[in-house]
């Protein structure tokens, strides 16, 4: 049987870096008040003239050339976001002229949950024999969809990118994958307007209807509950437990989602991935920023367990199960 293996991983931040001080500045908050509720210390803002596409052009750059590839050996792009450039045509293939491909590009639009969503997708067309090499990309920039007047949002998210290249190989990589849906709650963290349902117009513009809007409080009830058992059946579908995993890697949202998460799973909290600390939410882009701390970092060793664990918006939420494949440098 042929399986999917991370042979490539890239990551990319931009330079700006804006603290909870600097937050106060422009909306009433403190730096107190946001580190004691979501555990962020500060995150970075894409420059003007970076958009998505730029942003998961640079990770996605990175993670060619640590697999030692170039851009006509892939055969697929799927690049998951919250924050695509336009409508149409997809971020997908904005970024493939950037990185200079030619293969067949897609987006996935998963809110949070992007990433692993996108992750499924390149598996299984590499599972399939449909392609070889498939880069994935998580890229958001949605400090541009934040209305930063309001202080229950604008101090969570940050912008960056994250890639992988998955290829073809008799080693195991990606191992289960649990993906979910339900769209029965819309509301609980959306932009409403801006679609074909909420055209925009001087109306929803002046309501702000294409800002981010969240329940904080729903989506924590959610997220908790959600992370666990996706990650249990991603592990189920692997033939493991959670005393298999070296790793959790949990979609970067609040501090004190996650040691809620590691300790309904009985993990200790050191094994449960954080960065959120320095980036804040990157939304699709967090999982693959905090694989790539990780890797750059030395923590990675050559059949450790990750789960990769995302949750967002749709309601959405999705686990894969990796091990990790790459030889220690």
């Amino acid at each position: 049987m042929t399986f999917a293996a991370i042979t490539g991983v890239g990551a990319y931040v931009p330079e700006r870096v804006v603290t909870n001080d600097d937050m106060a500045t422009m909306v009433e908050t403190s730096d107190e008040w946001i580190r004691s509720r979501t555990g962020i210390r500060e995150r970075r803002i894409a420059s003007a003239d970076e958009a998505s596409s730029d942003l998961g052009a640079r990770a996605a750059q990175a993670a060619l050339e640590d697999a030692g590839l170039a851009p006509n050996d892939i055969d697929l792009l799927v690049v998951g976001t919250s924050s695509p450039d336009m409508v149409m045509p997809s971020t997908a293939c904005l970024l493939q002229t950037k990185v200079g491909l030619t293969c067949p590009a897609f987006d996935v639009m998963a809110a949070c949950t992007s990433f692993v969503y996108a992750l499924q997708a390149a598996a299984s067309a590499i599972e399939a024999g449909r392609a070889r090499r498939v880069l994935v990309v998580g890229a958001d920039a949605l400090t541009r969809l934040v209305d930063f007047t309001d202080r229950r949002t604008c101090v969570l998210f940050g912008d960056g990118a994250g890639a992988f290249v998955l290829e073809a190989s008799e080693e195991a990589g990606v191992l289960g994958i649990d993906l979910g849906a339900d769209g029965s709650r819309p509301e609980v963290l959306r932009i409403p307007a801006g679609g074909s349902a909420m055209p925009a117009s001087h109306e929803t513009v002046d309501a702000g209807l294409h800002f981010v809007q969240m329940n904080g409080q729903e989506v924590f009830k959610f997220a908790v509950r959600a992370i666990p058992a996706t990650t249990k059946r991603a592990l189920a579908a692997s033939n493991m437990t959670i005393d298999d995993l070296t790793w959790l890697v949990p979609h970067q949202a609040n501090q004190r989602i996650l040691d809620t998460v590691a300790d309904r799973l009985h993990l200790a909290h050191d094994r449960v991935f954080s960065n959120i600390e320095s980036l804040g939410n990157t939304s699709a882009a967090s999982i693959p920023l905090a694989v790539s701390d990780l890797y750059t970092s030395g923590s990675l060793h050559r059949g450790d367990v990750l789960g990769l664990v995302g949750f967002g918006a749709g309601l959405t939420w999705g686990a894969a199960i990796v091990r990790w494949t790459k030889e220690d440098d």
